[in-house]
């Protein structure tokens, strides 16, 4: 309105005098005119602005709520999938928990479980039932899938290509009908083993099928273990069980298998490009023969010696979880077992 008057003001100021009063209202209204439209546009952008501001912020809050309730509802449904995986009774239950916890998680799931080398095909979600029920039961060697083995040995995630030698010709076929071209298998790993692994394809979010894995690997590390018989040596009496021992030799075998335990995977951890090489080539001996050599004069030196019912508990460590269960991988120029 200021302006407005200030414009009037500056009009009659501006007038001839001696002009007619009609002309003069005349003028007068039609500036006027041209000053509220100029008024009309000022208070318009004004609104708009004011609304768009208004539109802007709330349109950033339900952003922000939207993103708590997401984060909610991800920590609720991981928190839920642990406490399932956490309360199963035995190991086939937390196996079957955790493929069910990953199903949200990734397009495509398929479980394994380890044992001798071998990658036991177990169940699979997210591919039709009838690849499924041919898939179910199948048995897969690591040596012949590279990947597998990978995961296996570092017990770190590893992603491959479906191909026949990352995966073995079955799978890489099963996989490749979905369409899919690459893979990420993610390793269980309970205490020194890795007992499990889960290979996942298609839309995946790996860190949740991650911190899923290492829930159930916890919770396969807290399950009772089965009692450990100790080989004894020729020399005793057939027959002798780990009870026949005394309290003082049980507590010497205990120290001697924890020791090969730290032994061999400070190598593993190490070396781990060198175990892989040794393994693919079959010669972990001859590739890391500086190291093995120095952990069996080691091993000989503090424990091996200390009672003759001792058993080489480092052998059977780099038999384990060097050479996944298969002596093959040793290479033929390892000397064996301590005698």
């Amino acid at each position: 309105m200021k302006v407005i008057l200030l414009s009037l003001v500056t009009m009659q100021a501006e007038m001839v005098p001696g002009t007619p009063a009609s002309s003069v209202r005349e003028v007068l209204q039609d500036r006027v005119s041209i000053l509220l439209l100029e008024l009309e546009g000022l208070l318009d952008a004004h609104v708009s602005g004011r609304v768009a501001f208004e539109l802007e912020s709330r349109s950033a809050q339900a952003a922000e709520e939207a993103r708590v309730r997401a984060r909610r509802a991800l920590a609720d449904q991981l928190n839920r999938a642990a406490r399932h995986i956490r309360q199963s009774p035995d190991a086939s239950e937390i196996r079957t928990r955790l493929l069910d916890a990953v199903v949200p998680f990734a397009s495509c799931a398929i479980l394994f479980h380890i044992e001798n080398a071998m990658a036991h095909c177990e169940r699979a979600r997210g591919i039709a039932p009838e690849q499924a029920a041919n898939f179910a039961d199948q048995k897969v060697s690591l040596e012949s899938a590279s990947a597998l083995a990978e995961a296996v040995g570092s017990r770190d995630p590893v992603t491959a290509l479906a191909a026949g030698s990352e995966l073995s010709p079955m799978l890489a076929d099963l996989v490749r009908s979905a369409g899919v071209e690459r893979v990420t298998i993610y390793p269980v790993v309970s205490g020194e083993r890795v007992p499990v692994l889960l290979l996942t394809c298609g839309e995946v979010e790996g860190a949740a099928v991650e911190l899923l894995a290492q829930v159930a690997g916890a919770q396969l590390q807290l399950l009772p273990q089965p009692t450990e018989l100790v080989a004894i040596s020729a020399a005793q009496p057939a027959g002798s069980t780990w009870d026949a021992l005394s309290l003082d030799e049980q507590r010497l075998h205990l120290r001697a298998q924890r020791a090969a335990r730290v032994q061999v995977a400070e190598i593993r951890l190490e070396d781990a490009v060198a175990v892989q090489r040794g393994r693919a080539r079959k010669n972990l001996y001859r590739t890391l023969q500086t190291r093995i050599d120095r952990a069996r004069a080691d091993f000989r030196k503090n424990h091996f010696t200390a009672t003759p019912t001792m058993v080489d508990y480092l052998h059977l460590e780099l038999l384990r979880t060097l050479a996944n269960d298969d002596p093959n991988l040793l290479g033929k120029d390892y000397p064996g077992p301590l005698a």
